[in-house]
């Protein structure tokens, strides 16, 4: 018996309509859009986009900030030999805001203190807070507060590399220096880094110390910090405090291309062009800094007058990577030059 002719009608409608399901099931299955959507919480615009495809914030700030970025990049193909894979201990520094898209990498005596306050707010860690000073410094660096990158999968890190905002602060690298060991050494309230770097400071680099001096630890003077800084046998033993660690230690700027490189010396304008990108500008104030504390050129100056041309220019190369990415030049103060 002939079997009869399949209807070609029925046959296209049936094809139409399988292909139809097909699409729909890839479309449910198809990444979103670049910043709309990562880890279930939806982005009301893409910093990185709009700093690279939309509409000109400043055009004199995006001038000057593509001035850095391409430094930045000449520097590195310079003067680092060869590149190597990122690994999470690279990443415990950037900061993750996945509501807003950005990554940011802290540098302490470089505002961190305050960004971590914005960045509490922006995300909700505050509560009712709206006042980035309302918080208090202390609790703005409790671990755990923030997320950051080395928190996240190998793939959740990509994701985040490709398509947040990475900024980082920097700042002149001896004003950093010497702001850190004001902070540090010569506030009374620091006793723990009295106790952790003090003790052992006084201990191998002044001859004959009294005993007080080895037990608190709470008189170190600059030149003996200098020393402990260039003394060998120091990073031998454990890696530098991140308050003077060298800031491509911690934020590898040649491993991870920065959107934004803001500066100490131009902060205010540098973290209005950060929150004008992410769109909340109108929701969080970055603070004005405080003149009458921070650390000068100047009082750098005044520092360095009794360190030797010797150790001057051990120190100097100690930090001489982040004069050099980051476009800082040296100071004249110093004698060895």
């Amino acid at each position: 018996m002939r079997k009869p002719k399949v209807n070609r009608m029925v046959f296209v409608l049936g094809l139409g309509c399988f292909i139809m399901v097909i699409f729909y099931f890839n479309s449910r299955l198809r990444p979103e859009p670049l910043g709309e959507r990562i880890s279930g919480q939806k982005l009301r615009r893409n910093p990185l986009q709009m700093m690279y495809n939309g509409d000109q914030v400043e055009s004199a700030v995006q001038i000057i900030h593509q001035g850095r970025r391409e430094l930045l990049e000449e520097a590195c193909r310079s003067y680092t030999r060869k590149r190597r894979v990122l690994i999470p201990e690279d990443l415990k520094h950037v900061i993750v805001d996945d509501q807003h898209g950005l990554l940011y990498c802290y540098v302490p005596k470089v505002a961190c203190t305050n960004w971590k306050r914005v960045l509490m707010i922006l995300t909700g860690v505050t509560g009712a807070h709206k006042d980035p000073l309302e918080i208090p410094a202390n609790e703005a660096h409790v671990p755990g507060n923030l997320n950051t990158l080395s928190d996240y999968s190998t793939s959740e890190i990509n994701q985040r590399l490709r398509s947040y905002l990475k900024f980082i602060f920097v700042r002149e690298p001896f004003e950093r220096l010497v702001s850190a060991y004001r902070n540090k050494f010569t506030r009374s309230y620091n006793t723990a880094f009295h106790k952790r770097y003090g003790t052992k400071i006084v201990q191998r680099h002044r001859p004959n110390p009294q005993p007080e001096a080895l037990e608190k630890g709470n008189n170190v003077s600059f030149e003996e910090f200098v020393y402990y800084l260039v003394d060998p046998a120091t990073q031998r033993e454990e890696p530098f405090n991140e308050h003077w660690e060298r800031v491509h230690s911690l934020c590898h700027p040649c491993l991870i291309h920065y959107d934004v490189v803001g500066k100490y010396e131009t902060l205010e304008q540098d973290s209005r062009y950060v929150l004008q990108l992410a769109g909340v500008e109108e929701q969080v104030t970055f603070p004005a800094s405080s003149q009458n504390t921070r650390t000068t050129g100047d009082m750098s100056a005044h520092f360095f007058q009794n360190i030797s041309p010797f150790y001057q220019k051990k120190l100097y190369n100690l930090y001489h990577m982040d004069f050099l990415l980051f476009n800082y030049s040296v100071p004249a103060y110093l004698k060895f030059m």
